[in-house]
This record gives C-alpha cells, sequence and structure tokens, in this order.
C-alpha cells in the first residue's frame, strides 16, 4: 500500500513542477537552439545589427513571407513587419518560447512589467494592444495569427483580427505576455537588457582539505544522498561519504575495496586512463552506469575499432608514423557500460560490481598520443549522452580533425544509449557503436555533419558542465595550444573554432597536411572567458586550463551564481559572473585561494608562502548538496565559508547555512524534465502534500 502511495506522491510532484514551474531563462539563443552569430553587414529587409539568428537567406524568406501578406494599412504593416523579423533576434528563443508550445507570434509585451525584468522596455509601451488597435480591422493573408490558432496550418485565406477575437483582451490573452524576471518578451524592436552593476568578486576562496586520494572524476549518488563515486587515472572507481562542512570530519572511502576495478583494461598515462564516469538518469532503478576511458590494443585484444584516421576524413595511417613510441590507433577511446543491478534489485544498495561490459557503446582509435579529452555526461533536460573529444594530438591538428564534419575527434557528440540501433541503421550511418543518433542532432539540417556531432572546433576540451539553475547553459573548458585557454558557452552544432582560431585570434598551423579550412566559411563562437599563457607560470611557459562549475551552494554566498575555473598547474583559480545576468557576456577575475587552519587534514603550503599546495587540479566536482570540490594530486578539497579563512563576505551571516546532517534519498524517481523549480506557491503546495501523504507512508 505504501508504494502506491509514494508513486502517487513523485506523481503529484511532478506534474506540479511541468505545470508550476516558469520558464527558465537562457543565455542568447536562436528557435533553431543554435547561437546567435555576429554578420559583417547588417540585414536588408529586417535591419538587425551586430548578433542576429538571421542570415541573408533566411532574411529573404521573411521579406517574402511579408510580401504575400499583402498588408494595405501602413502601420499596421510596420508592426507586422516587426513581428515577423523578430525571429532574427539574438533572444528569439525565449520570444517564442520554444520549449513550450511551438508559436507562429512571439509573446507580445503588454502593460504589464515586473519590477525584476531584465529587459529594457522602450517606453513601458503595451504592445500587444497596439497591435490591436492597428491592425484589428486590417485583411491580412495567411496570417500567422490565425495559422497559430490552427497548428501552424496555411490556409491560403485572409482574414482580419476581429473575425478571430472578439476584443482586445482576447487577442492579448492570446499573444500578450509581460517581461517577468526571467522571461523576455517583444515589444516592436530588438531586446535590450538593463544595465546592472558588476558585482565585487569574491574578496577569496577558502578551501578544507578532506581526502588525500587524487581522482580524475567525482559523480554524486543518483539516489541524492552524501555519497559520490570518485575514480582515479588508473581505472578504480570508488564509493565514498562525504562529511558535513565544518564538521571537522574526513572522506569516508574503503580504498582496499573499489566499487569497479577497470585496471586490467585501462591504459594509464599522462594523458591516457579512465577519463569519464557517468549514471544513468534513473540509475536508481535500472542500475545502468557508464566509463569512457583509453586502451591499448596491443595489451588487451578486446581494445579493437575504426580508426579516426581512415579515407572518409581524408587521412592515411600509414603516413602518420610513430608518437611517443606509438603506432597509429594503437590506443582507442571506449565508451562502456556496466551494471549494478547483478546482486540486488535496489542499486543503490549495491557497493561494488564486477567489472563485466553489459555493452560496448562506442570505439574509436587514435591518431596520436593526445588530446582526447574523453568525460561524458548526461543532459539535465534530454537524457542523452553527450561525450567530449579531442582533436587527436600532434601540434595544431594538423589534418584539421576539428573542422572537418566527417571527423568524430575535436567534437561534443550527443548519443542515444536507451535506444539499440539496427546493425543496417549502425552500417548506413556509420555508427562507432551500439548507440542511436537522436533525431534533432545537427546532421539532421546539415547532412556533411556526422550524425553523432553536436558542437564542433575543439581542440582538447577538458571539463564541461551543466548550470543546475539554468541548464541551458552548457559550458566547457577548451586547452589552448600556445597562447590562450577558453571557455565556451556549448551550444546545438555551434562552431568553436579550432584550428582556425586559439581563443579569440587567427592561428596559424605550423603544417597542413590535411588541408585548412577558410575563416570565411564559418561562423565561430568566441570564448565567453578565458586566460593567456602568459598570464600563468610564466616561468614554465605553459598553461592548461579545467572547467569547472557554477557555484550553486549556500556555504559560500558571495560565490553564487559564479563560474568556477582553474588552471592544471595550479597557476590560478577564476570565478566568472556575467555583466548582465542571461546576456552571455562574461568578466571573470582570478582570485585567492586560501586553506582553513581547522581544515580536517592540513593542508601543504607553497614554498616560501602560505598558498596552499594543491599540485595539479585535474578537474572539478559537484555533491548532492552542490558544494564544490577541487580534484588535485595532492588531495580532494571543497569550497568551504569564507569566514574560515578571514575571508570578508557580507552575505554570509544572513544566508548561509550548514547543510543538514544528512541528506534523505529521494522518493521512488519518476522523470521530471523540466527545469528546477522556483516558485514559492509551488514550495507550498509540495509541502502540502508532502505532509498530507506522509500519514499513509
Amino acid at each position: 500500500m505504501s508504494g502506491i502511495f509514494s508513486t502517487i506522491v513523485v506523481f503529484v510532484f511532478c506534474n506540479l513542477l511541468l505545470l508550476l514551474t516558469d520558464f527558465s531563462s537562457s543565455h542568447p539563443l536562436c528557435t533553431n537552439m543554435r547561437s546567435p552569430f555576429t554578420r559583417k553587414a547588417p540585414l536588408t529587409f529586417c535591419q538587425y545589427n551586430g548578433s542576429v539568428c538571421c542570415n541573408s537567406t533566411e532574411d529573404m524568406q521573411l521579406q517574402n513571407l511579408f510580401k504575400t501578406m499583402d498588408v494595405s494599412d501602413l502601420g499596421c504593416a510596420s508592426l507586422v513587419k516587426s513581428i515577423l523579423c523578430s525571429r532574427c533576434d539574438q533572444f528569439s528563443a525565449e520570444l517564442y518560447r520554444i520549449e513550450s508550445v511551438p508559436r507562429k507570434v512571439p509573446i507580445l509585451c503588454n502593460s504589464t512589467v515586473s519590477p525584476n525584468s531584465r529587459q529594457y522596455q522602450h517606453g513601458g509601451v503595451d504592445f500587444c494592444s497596439k497591435v490591436w488597435d492597428e491592425c484589428q480591422n486590417v485583411s491580412l493573408l495567411n496570417s500567422p495569427f490565425s495559422m497559430q490558432v490552427r497548428g501552424g496550418t496555411p490556409s491560403n485565406s485572409t482574414s482580419k483580427l476581429s473575425d478571430i477575437w472578439q476584443s482586445k483582451n482576447d487577442f492579448c490573452n492570446t499573444f500578450g505576455g509581460s517581461s517577468e524576471s526571467e522571461l523576455f518578451c517583444f515589444d516592436g524592436g530588438p531586446v535590450l537588457l538593463n544595465n546592472s552593476e558588476i558585482p565585487t568578486p569574491p574578496s577569496g576562496m577558502c578551501l578544507e582539505k578532506i581526502g588525500n586520494g587524487s581522482y580524475l572524476n567525482m559523480v554524486a549518488h543518483p539516489d541524492g544522498s552524501n555519497r559520490v563515486f570518485l575514480s582515479d587515472q588508473p581505472g578504480k572507481v570508488w564509493m565514498a561519504t562525504v562529511p558535513e562542512e565544518g564538521s571537522g570530519e574526513m572522506l569516508v572511502i574503503d580504498k582496499s575495496n573499489p566499487f569497479l576495478d577497470l585496471t586490467d583494461e585501462v591504459y594509464a598515462d599522462t594523458e591516457f586512463g579512465m577519463m569519464g564516469l557517468a549514471f544513468h538518469p534513473n540509475y536508481v532503478q535500472n542500475g545502468r552506469f557508464f566509463a569512457s576511458f583509453n586502451c591499448d590494443k596491443v595489451k588487451w585484444p578486446e581494445c579493437s575499432g575504426r580508426c579516426s584516421c581512415n579515407s572518409d576524413v581524408g587521412c592515411d595511417p600509414s603516413k602518420l608514423g610513430s608518437d611517443n613510441g606509438a603506432q597509429p590507433c594503437q590506443y582507442h577511446s571506449i565508451i562502456a557500460e556496466f551494471t549494478a543491478n547483478g546482486t540486488t534489485s535496489q542499486p543503490s544498495l549495491v557497493t561494488s560490481v564486477k567489472p563485466l561490459e553489459v555493452r560496448r557503446i562506442f570505439t574509436m582509435g587514435l591518431p596520436f598520443t593526445s588530446h582526447h579529452a574523453g568525460q561524458i555526461l548526461f543532459g539535465p533536460k534530454d537524457g542523452f549522452l553527450y561525450f567530449m573529444m579531442g582533436d587527436g594530438g600532434s601540434i595544431g591538428d594538423p589534418y584539421n580533425f576539428s573542422q572537418n564534419k566527417k571527423s568524430l575527434l575535436g567534437k561534443i557528440m550527443r548519443l542515444d544509449i536507451d535506444n539499440l540501433p539496427s546493425a543496417m541503421t549502425i552500417t548506413d550511418l556509420g555508427l562507432w557503436g551500439n548507440y542511436s543518433v537522436p533525431g534533432d542532432n545537427p546532421f539532421s539540417e546539415d547532412k556533411e555533419l556526422q550524425p553523432e556531432i553536436w558542437a564542433l572546433g575543439f581542440r582538447n576540451p577538458w571539463r564541461c558542465s551543466f548550470d543546475l539553475e539554468r541548464p541551458s547553459y552548457f559550458l566547457c573548458a577548451d586547452v589552448g595550444q600556445d597562447q590562450y585557454e577558453e571557455v565556451d558557452i556549448i551550444t546545438k552544432s555551434g562552431n568553436y573554432g579550432w584550428r582556425i582560431y586559439e581563443g579569440p585570434s587567427p592561428y596559424n598551423p605550423p603544417k597542413s597536411p590535411g588541408g585548412n579550412t577558410s575563416a570565411t566559411s564559418i561562423n565561430p563562437i568566441f570564448p565567453v572567458m578565458g586566460y593567456n599563457h602568459s598570464d600563468v607560470n610564466k616561468a614554465e611557459g605553459s598553461a592548461s586550463i579545467t572547467g569547472g562549475y557554477f557555484y550553486r551552494s549556500t556555504i559560500d554566498p558571495c560565490m553564487h551564481g559564479r563560474y568556477l575555473y582553474a588552471d592544471l598547474f595550479a597557476g590560478g583559480i577564476w570565478t566568472g559572473i556575467e555583466t548582465l545576468e542571461d546576456s552571455g557576456n562574461f568578466t571573470s577575475t582570478k582570485i585567492p585561494v586560501s586553506c582553513a587552519l581547522d581544515s580536517p587534514i592540513q593542508c601543504s603550503a607553497e614554498a616560501g608562502s602560505s598558498l596552499p599546495a594543491l599540485g595539479f587540479i585535474f578537474s572539478f566536482g559537484q555533491d548532492n548538496r552542490k558544494d564544490i570540490f577541487i580534484l588535485a594530486s595532492s588531495g580532494l578539497y571543497r569550497v568551504v565559508r569564507p569566514s574560515r579563512c578571514n575571508y570578508t563576505c557580507s552575505k554570509e551571516n544572513v544566508t548561509s547555512s550548514s547543510h543538514p546532517k544528512s541528506v534523505p534519498s529521494p522518493a521512488p524517481s519518476v522523470s521530471c524534465t523540466r527545469r528546477q523549480l522556483n516558485n514559492l506557491f509551488v514550495l507550498e503546495l509540495l509541502i502540502f502534500f508532502s505532509t498530507f501523504f506522509g500519514f499513509f507512508l
């Protein structure tokens, strides 16, 4: 009986989220889910400048559509033109609310303006009323207003607004909306943002050391508890319990009893090893999880796949020669599926699993011995597996793999691991393993792209993450060649420039046996944050970025909402903040770092300095409390309250609080795909239902 009511509670919770959660804000994004681009000249018809969502062909299509509407009234014609052209706005994804019901007309601003709105209002105009007043009795052929009511079906008929809607109120109830704190509406012109002051950077970052081990990956346990999975480069995975911040306790981990041991399969070296770990969104029910690692086909017979240097991409492996003593495609990148369902029907209770592959998801031979990234992540909204892959190595990507649309090197891939492909599909699409391709991947619009590709133009994407509060913010750090380390906002079909550009600057490769791509043939998306090599490690002249997370914990309120990233060689840690919220424009600051004197494990100090000796900063981690961790060669560190290092944060005493002593496991999971709840009314309803059904559980 209790199981029925548990399911009812979760069902009610999820439906409340789906029905009442606000559409969450995002950075500039087009209706096709791609990033806007900068044109060298204004559009001819729509007259949008700067960052836009329309190319010349789309601009002409809008012009032809406008002509066919045959709007006789000049005042109405001007408004209809502006509405059609709103698809070229850099915020058109929000104007058309693309994540809800598809629209033919953007949300038209009404008289209500939220005091928290980020959008600049042109005189506070009630644009929806203006459209009604000017156009209600004007005949429109193939009106987008009537098409929206008919579900988008063209009718080739002439209609007036007053033929369909009885009054201005009826019309604006259908098409009107306000500019709210996280939403935009169309007011007749390009969306502009209100100016706001850039918050003062935190005075410093305070750390506590809770573990001595060196790890590459940290994944929060899917059951919502205070447990995490940690994996190292040689191929072992452990389950560990994270203590309460400030408790004085250390990480609880049994190094002699790993959760998974793949050291016999993994080839580990400087740039090889277990590179990624991801748990299925429904792991608590199905026990599925995935490891991304490198292997050596000389040492392990099951390490065998197609070589990424092949005739399809204009590369002949026989002409590559050896690299650091290895033959081309001797080493491979693999994604393998494992299960925690072998001994119990409750995966959350499993503490160790056998190293037996359930399914080989992906296998690809690597041309050189570096730049193969390897991180894997599940998208928080779509449930697909994202796989980060570097350009394959060697100086300057000589074979131009990162720009080659037929190569998977230098790409971010998006795979469907829930639907098995047929043998015919694998052959027809040239897939590299047992996965399907999401139907909305960019190849559905660009047939030159390999089906797996989500974004391209990367050198070596090292650590990516989705923002917990704004899942459309998918940020990746990309390691540079000689000059610049960068952070990018990843969008569908985005081209991030390498090897035409290194960061924001043109790059000239020393050799190009694989040919070149013209800078004029792409619309590069430039970094939103980063740093020059000259800013760090001046003595060694080396730098390598490590991407992190948006800080969403309550422990350090002055860090909240900032994106954290670091240099591998501990040459610095930076925080980035948007100069205007949801503008996609960031400013970043290198901040001081200290270790708390009451740290559970005392931190070593740099020679002649009070700074903590972190060693190499391999990665960042995030647990179910939203706390942020640094995974370094010298140990595991957590970002803690600034006052523990005598840093000043005026917000700390007001908003920071200790976590509950334990994080309860969630109720039986039901997949909820909408964004995080941000409505107090929803919270009150959830509390009510929780209390009501609690009597039956």
